[in-house]
């Protein structure tokens, strides 16, 4: 395992690899769960990725069930010590404001980040989160509100380090700015979709937010700030017949990447998802991939990949395809 710190000099060490959770104590059973947590554990795996409404759109559920879950799973091992726990807050459904997710979403103001909190620390069976999450913006909020009320939880000894989940860069600079116009603990921490096919440019995304160019130009400028990517492997649609691509991915421009991808894994003797992960990994500005699995044999594909370098001109050819 490799690892690096969390948010510039100033947060926790983390595993260069995420876990994470979402499906599990849902459409993965707790053994399966169990199984793929343990294999994460002994490969040395220390960060793991929840939220507070995981997962909340399938079916007869309600959105606790992978906090639930996880919290069973450090309790049964007695790794909370050992685990950099990260969830979320913001996009757990709140029935009061409909029954359609994401709009009927708890959103982010003062009442709903300390409920947030209380109810996350009582699911995971923990009495602080390393690094906590405001998850979808919400500009019905005051931004001073949202930011006040994160770094209270800080404060108060309930989280270690704060991240922003789909924000748009304007967004999370501004709401950084304030936090440190104030003295406070602010974003350190940045979660988009991110992978190696790059978006097709105007396709509405719904509730998800590209990592762009933009987005990645700012952390660069600052180092106290960690990207974190989720959805990088598309949900196996780079490998599997029966996944087709995501529409937003699937465009014309979308051709030449799979083909230098393919090309690339060939030479390296490498799946082309754990090229993609190497990619993410290893360019200027890391990327700390959330890897979402369904099974240990996925998970070991992932985690070889942090033993593979592309050489300079392989990861020129895949930057410029």
């Amino acid at each position: 395992m490799h690892y690096r710190t969390l948010g510039g000099d100033q947060g926790p060490r983390i595993s260069a690899v995420c876990l994470g959770t979402l499906p599990f104590g849902t459409t993965v059973d707790e053994p399966t769960s169990f199984a793929i947590l343990d294999r994460f554990a002994a490969a040395g795996g220390t960060f793991v990725d929840t939220a507070n409404h995981y997962a909340c759109w399938v079916p007869g559920t309600t959105g606790d069930e992978s906090e639930l879950l996880l919290g069973r799973w450090l309790r049964s091992r007695g790794t909370a010590g050992r685990t950099v726990l990260a969830t979320k807050v913001g996009a757990r459904p709140d029935p009061a404001r409909g029954a359609r997710w994401p709009a009927n979403a708890e959103g982010l103001s003062a009442a709903a980040v300390r409920a947030g909190i209380e109810g996350s620390l009582r699911r995971l069976g923990t009495d602080r989160v390393d690094l906590y999450y405001a998850h979808l913006e919400d500009r019905s909020v005051p931004l001073e509100e949202t930011v006040e009320a994160l770094a209270g939880l800080v404060q108060d000894g309930r989280v270690g380090t704060l991240g922003a989940g789909d924000h748009r860069t304007w967004r999370l600079a501004e709401a950084r700015h304030t936090a440190a116009g104030r003295d406070l603990p602010g974003f350190r921490a940045v979660q988009r979709r991110h992978t190696y096919l790059r978006p097709r440019r105007g396709l509405p995304s719904g509730h998800h937010v590209e990592a762009d160019e933009e987005l990645l130009d700012y952390a660069a400028a600052h180092p106290d700030l960690t990207p974190v990517g989720y959805g990088t492997l598309m949900g196996g649609a780079y490998t599997r017949a029966d996944r087709p691509l995501p529409e937003v991915y699937d465009h014309p421009g979308s051709v030449a990447r799979l083909r230098v991808l393919a090309e690339v894994a060939a030479e390296c003797g490498a799946t082309v998802n754990q090229v993609v992960l190497a990619w993410l990994m290893g360019g200027e500005l890391p990327v700390v991939p959330v890897l979402g699995v369904s099974s240990v044999a996925q998970l070991d594909e992932g985690l070889a990949a942090l033993d593979l370098r592309l050489d300079p001109v392989q990861r020129a050819r895949l930057d410029t395809a």
